[in-house]
């Protein structure tokens, strides 16, 4: 414990001082492709995503996910240290991705290395995804059809090891409402503005039949309006942005099935229902040993590779949601250690 402990605060030192922005990760997954290399593991990789599976596979046996991603969002302004940097205080690690979602990275591989060399029921495998941060194409969505069947995945993100059971997923609408062009000095044409006004209402105050136990109501926003094109011209179209946060009550598509249902003089696309919602049965064995070591059960409404997952997921991982995308983003160490333990002693011996 003590061994992949420290190496995994180093690997995490290195992760930091490798710059590895969305889209930019090449250098972040040669660092995550040599230690695992150096690990002894046959290390697979496609674009800058980076996996391993533990040498004892077996078709016959269900396997189990453990991804994290390398990428990191941009730099907010405001750092008082360098974030490509990593600044060890003896408590905390300051970098950029140091949080969210490095520790989640070093400590699954930790815990990946531990259980590699035991005796399991199932077959496990590491990956090192990319592009999370903007829900890459490139990511882990370019991933899965080459990995075997998945039973359920554990994804490393920042939750202070309580296990996110559910998570929104999220649909970005383009609406358009029509109107009929006339000159503004005149009492003529339709003003699309107009027509728009009672869309937007509904949209706000819209509810639907059935919530989620642990996400909620789907949440929608309009974000965005944009019309005419010029100050004595009636404008003959109304063109707004609706962010939809949706929930395992509906699929994407019923969902916006229901958007559309409830506002018929309004024309909505979805730009793409690929971010879907997940959740993880009650019942299932991770979620109950969970339940049994304190950790709390809750619903997610932030996005991570979870939402390109056709399969079971839970989402838990050292540090706070929080401190993600912020300045002077840091890790304890102690939260590291204390993950590493948490995962291990979830998979060891568990039979799915």
């Amino acid at each position: 414990m003590d061994e992949v402990y420290y190496e995994a605060i180093d690997l995490l030192k290195k992760l930091i001082s490798t710059p590895s922005i969305s889209r930019d990760e090449e250098k972040a997954g040669d660092v995550v492709a040599r230690f695992l290399a150096d690990c002894g593991f046959e290390v697979n990789r496609h674009g800058n995503n980076v996996w391993v599976t533990a040498p004892d596979y077996s078709v016959d046996k269900p396997t189990i996910l453990l991804n994290s991603h390398i990428d990191t969002v941009k730099p907010a302004s405001g750092w008082t240290h360098n974030p490509f940097e990593a600044e060890d205080d003896g408590e905390k690690i300051y970098g950029l991705g140091s949080n969210d979602a490095g520790a989640s990275v070093v400590s699954l591989i930790a815990a990946f290395r531990m259980l590699a060399v035991e005796p399991r029921q199932y077959n496990l495998l590491f990956l090192a995804s990319c592009e999370e941060e903007v829900s890459g194409k490139n990511g882990i969505e370019s991933v899965l059809p080459l990995l075997p069947e998945i039973a359920v995945a554990i994804v490393g993100e920042p939750t202070q090891m309580h296990p996110a059971v559910a998570e929104k997923g999220l649909m970005v609408l383009d609406g358009e409402v029509k109107g009929k062009a006339g000159h503004a000095a005149r009492n003529e044409g339709v003003n699309a503005i107009y027509e728009a006004i009672p869309v937007i209402e509904t949209l706000r105050n819209l509810t639907f039949p059935v919530e989620s136990a642990f996400l909620g109501p789907v949440k929608i926003s309009v974000t965005q309006i944009a019309a005419g094109t010029q100050h004595n011209v009636v404008p003959d179209a109304c063109r707004f942005v609706v962010d939809v946060r949706t929930t395992d009550a509906y699929t994407n598509e019923e969902t916006l099935s229901l958007i559309s249902e409830a506002v018929p003089q309004a024309h909505l696309v979805a730009r793409s229902t690929r971010l879907r919602p997940s959740s993880i049965s009650d019942s299932h064995p991770l979620v109950g040993r969970l339940k049994m070591s304190g950790r709390k059960p809750f619903g997610s409404p932030t996005l991570s590779d979870q939402a390109l997952m056709p399969f079971q997921s839970v989402k838990i991982g050292p540090g706070a949601s929080a401190r993600s995308h912020t300045a002077d983003e840091f890790i304890y160490k102690s939260e590291i250690r204390e993950a590493i333990q948490l995962y291990y002693s979830l998979l060891k011996d568990l039979s799915i």
